[in-house]
């Protein structure tokens, strides 16, 4: 049986709306990764990297995604709040390994984890540049032990 973590990373409070079930009334499995992009997104807005006018506020926040991989443990049905828990596995010079759970706002249910990968890119080329000293510090705070 899967638990919740709780000894590192974050927890962004998600509410699962009407429009993201499916016809069964569950959420639709592509959800699951719109609502850990939005946890992710909101954590590292609140910490000054985000965009603003279709900008970069800072160049960490100029990244994409690599690589998703999600396992499906319970279905969540019908809308109301969930978490979403996420830490960092590994940082790299230009690439940055997050886990997550997606779990009732209880900590009781897991319903989903995973794992994604985000590179930063070099805005001119398209290529991997290293995370900015400033963007690792705030990472570090994700880290797992």
């Amino acid at each position: 049986m899967t638990t919740a973590v709780h000894s590192h990373g974050a927890v962004v409070p998600q509410s699962v709306h009407f429009d993201d079930l499916d016809a069964m009334g569950v959420l639709h499995n592509s959800r699951y990764a719109v609502l850990v992009e939005r946890a992710i997104v909101v954590w590292w807005a609140e910490r000054g990297v985000s965009f603003t006018g279709g900008r970069p506020t800072t160049p960490d926040a100029f990244n994409v995604v690599r690589e998703y991989q999600i396992t499906f443990h319970r279905p969540i049905r019908g809308t109301g709040e969930i978490d979403v828990r996420f830490w960092l596995d590994r940082m790299g010079t230009t690439s940055a390994d997050y886990g997550f759970q997606v779990t009732s706002a209880d900590a009781e249910i897991v319903y989903a984890e995973g794992r994604r990968i985000n590179v930063r890119l070099d805005p001119a080329t398209m290529r991997p540049v290293p995370w900015t000293e400033n963007g690792r510090a705030i990472a570090s705070t994700l880290l797992r032990d």
